[in-house]
């Protein structure tokens, strides 16, 4: 149950899967990085190249979590580093985007690695908070490389064992 009381579950992504999975990344790039970005990388952004891509290389790989039926939430993990977590707008704030990482952590750990590691920038407060309380610690900075937009990019990383 997420704290508003609706059943969801966490499982393996399937092929039907992908449409929400491109719209889950959409939502969580045009709302959290369209405002950072330059022009030119925003309307990189909207035109969905990078979600498309990416759910078609890697999405059979995701955890998904799934709330009365439809897919709200992803997380991806390979080895200790996790390569996203996103959770559709609608439903921030509900517990979801913990339980995606409960499962990615105890993945992590179950393949013998001792710590997780994830990156996230530092205008992006709010996923912060949200590792902070997991425990995640910045162990390094550097630019942002990936939008060509002057951002920097925090390394956090937490224990596991």
């Amino acid at each position: 149950m997420d704290a508003r009381g609706v059943s969801v579950l966490v499982r393996r992504a399937r092929a039907e899967d992908a449409p929400a999975l491109r719209a889950i990344l959409q939502d969580t790039l045009e709302s959290t990085w369209l405002p950072q970005l330059s022009p030119e990388a925003a309307a990189e952004a909207r035109r969905g190249v990078r979600p498309a891509a990416y759910v078609a290389e890697r999405g059979r790989l995701f955890r998904v979590a799934e709330a009365d039926g439809e897919v709200v939430g992803l997380v991806d993990w390979d080895g200790d580093f996790v390569n996203a977590l996103h959770v559709r707008g609608s439903h921030a704030g509900r517990g979801i985007g913990g339980r995606l990482m409960d499962v990615a952590e105890a993945g992590i750990a179950a393949a013998g690695f001792a710590a997780a590691r994830l990156e996230t920038d530092t205008f992006n407060v709010r996923s912060q908070a949200f590792y902070a309380k997991r425990g995640y610690v910045e162990a390094d900075r550097y630019p942002d490389t990936e939008w060509n937009s002057g951002l920097t990019t925090l390394l956090l990383v937490k224990r596991l064992v």
